[in-house]
């Protein structure tokens, strides 16, 4: 069993940043793609920053240039960097993890999701 908890959302103002950070733990044996997406009220999931197990990076349009996906292969930890956040950033937060577990299973996870409202 691999479960994801997160941590790092919050309340700020409109300009101001968060850095929301997500753990795997369980008997993992790789990971190939961790990633952040969110969901708004009325509105879908929609993938936020992704990054693959050699490091490459993906942005959805409305964050490149304003929020930084890295991670810590030895500690399973997936970070989301939020600079110059905007109302419309406000949303629920959700980590997903996929890769596999010691016994060769594939696992597709997600965390329980954190609340980041910006707002003055």
């Amino acid at each position: 069993q691999v479960q994801l908890v997160e941590s790092g959302g919050g309340l700020v103002q409109p300009g101001g940043s968060l850095r929301l950070s997500c753990t795997a733990s369980g008997r993992i044996l790789s990971i190939g793609t961790m990633a952040w997406y969110r969901q708004a009220p009325g509105a879908q999931r929609e993938l936020v920053a992704q990054i693959i197990s050699g490091g490459s990076t993906n942005y959805a349009d409305s964050v490149k240039g304003r929020f930084t996906i890295s991670k810590d292969n030895a500690k399973n930890t997936v970070y989301l960097q939020m600079n110059s956040l905007k109302p419309e950033d406000t949303a629920v937060y959700y980590c997903n993890q996929v890769g596999r577990l010691a016994t060769l299973l594939p696992f597709n996870n997600w965390g329980q999701g954190t609340q980041v409202t910006v707002s003055s």
